[in-house]
Formats: C-alpha cells, structure tokens, sequence
C-alpha cells in the first residue's frame, strides 16, 4: 500500500479549505485552526482518511468489482481520464448523465447503440448510405462516445463511487445513496460530509490537491487487481496439483482398459466359432435322418408291389 508523507500533502496545497464565511459546520471535526479567513485542515486526520478509502477500494478491486470516478470539474477532468484509464476503471469527466445509476438499463441501451453504430461503420453496407445520412450517424456516435464511452464497460452497476467536489457531483451522490452504493468523496470545508461513507477532507479545487490522492487511490486499486491475478494462479495451481493424483490413475488405468478392449473380441470371435459348430452338427445329423428316410421309402413300395 502506498503511503502518503504528511510533506507531500503540505506542497500540494490538500491544508487549505475554504473561507470561513463558506464553512460546513459539519465539517468542524476535521478543521485544525482558521488563517485569514481561510480554514486549514489537520492533514494527519486527512492521511489517515486517505489510507483508509484507499484499503477500502483495494479490497473492493481485489474482489473483482468496478469503482466508478465522477469528476466533472475542469482541474480535475485531465487527471481522472488519464490515471483512472490505466487502471480500466469507468469513470465519468463530462455531464453527468441524469439516472445514470437510478435508470441504468437506459444507459445500458444507449451504449449498445454505440456498439451497433461502430459494427455499421465497418460493414459494407455503409458505403451505401448517403453523406448526409454518414454525417448524422458519426456526429451521434461523437455525442455517445463524449459522454458514454468512459463507461462503456460498465455492464452493471458499481460496487462503489469516487467523486472529486461532493458539492458539485450531487446528483451523482443521491442516485448512489439511493442505490446504497458506498461513496468515496473529497470534501472540502464547504460540503456535507454525512453522507459520504469514506470522507477524505481535502481541497478539492487544487489540481496537485487531486492528482496526489488520485494517484494514491489507483495505486491501491492496482495492487488489488494484481492480488486478485495472483491469487487466481495459485488456485489454477492447487487445483491441478489435485488432479494430478487422478491423471496418473488414468494414465495407468489406460493401457489396462487397451488391451481388454483388444482382447474382447478375440473372445468374442471364439464363442461365435463354439456356437457354430454345434449347429453345423445339427444340420448333419438333420440331413442324415432325411436321407435315411428317403432310402426307406422306396423299399417299402417294392415290398408292396410283390
């Protein structure tokens, strides 16, 4: 698990909230002291906050399940594409598409209408169609892909929810409170932290700010899925370690099974042959009877006739 020094917190600006007059009360426990009108956060309160969501989405990738990035604030947009992208997670940098969790089969239906659209544009009936016709169905797929394509493995809904500013992604909050999908939020000094099952109290308007507990979060989001890859070998090995027993029975058992399947129908050809030659004296001894019959008829007329 990477750790996060209390230095590097300091040089990325994650202390300053925001003015006084701006608080969230609810935000008091996390605030250290007031500096110009600007509230400061403890930042060991946030290390410890960050280490914490961090183990959480470790476990949740290990488990094999998608984490969903909400992040449509332009300092933040850059960031979420490019690390969360490494990691193949879904994330969502544009508008928020209303009922995206709420009305997913609708979501769902328009991903796979980019999906009919790619399979359109590569087979040969495309050339057919118009350039009007061409045009309107490419700047539909741009439209989807916008907003849509982040997401475009997303086939149900997420095991759990980064979002970047709480205040400014609360829609997505509600849909995935609705849900009971646990959110992952950075909350600064002028949000409500009571919903938000991993609060990470930090500036969320800083670009550093971000990128340094983003960086944190796909670290541990790596290491669970390449966790889950190990432990996946090392059960495809135990399990043929099991088998082994069995294969080498069967190897042994196979040479057996040959040769009484060789032998079988040398047996059987032997009890054909047994079974024949009763009947063929059979026969005989039917055909002598006839012939001794047929010897005696014309005796007996000729005693008839004297």
């Amino acid at each position: 698990m990477p750790q996060v020094k209390f230095e590097d917190l300091l040089n990325a600006g994650v202390h300053f909230g925001h003015l006084k007059r701006k608080w969230n009360p609810a935000m008091a426990p996390y605030i250290f002291m007031e500096r110009n009108g600007i509230h400061i956060f403890d930042l060991h309160k946030t290390a410890a906050k960050i280490e914490e969501a961090a183990n959480a989405l470790k476990q949740i990738a290990k488990s094999g399940r998608k984490i969903l990035f909400v992040a449509t604030k332009k300092q933040a947009k850059d960031i979420i594409a490019e690390k969360v992208g490494a990691v193949k997670m879904p994330y969502v940098v544009e508008r928020w598409p209303g009922g995206m969790l709420t009305n997913f089969p609708t979501i769902r239906k328009a991903v796979k209408k980019m999906t009919s659209i790619d399979k359109l544009m590569v087979d040969p009936s495309w050339n057919s169609l118009s350039k009007r016709e061409k045009l309107q169905i490419t700047r539909q797929r741009a439209k989807l892909e916008k907003t849509l394509g982040s997401i475009q493995d997303l086939t149900r809904l997420p095991a759990a929810m980064f979002v970047v500013d709480v205040m400014k992604e609360n829609i997505a909050v509600k849909e995935a409170i609705r849900l009971n999908i646990p959110i992952f939020g950075i909350v600064d000094t002028n949000s409500d932290p009571t919903n938000i099952d991993f609060v990470i109290p930090a500036n969320d308007d800083a670009t550093k700010s971000i990128e340094l507990i983003v960086d944190v979060m796909v670290k541990a989001i790596e290491e669970g899925i390449q966790e889950r890859k190990a432990e996946q070998k090392n059960e495809a090995g135990t399990k043929a370690k099991k088998d082994e027993p069995k294969r080498k029975r069967a190897r042994k058992e196979a040479p057996k099974a040959e040769k009484a399947a060789s032998e079988k129908p040398v047996e059987e050809k032997a009890e054909v042959t047994a079974e024949a030659k009763p009947e063929a004296k059979s026969e005989g001894k039917a055909e002598e009877k006839a012939e001794t019959k047929t010897e005696a008829k014309p005796e007996e007329k000729k005693e008839e006739t004297k």
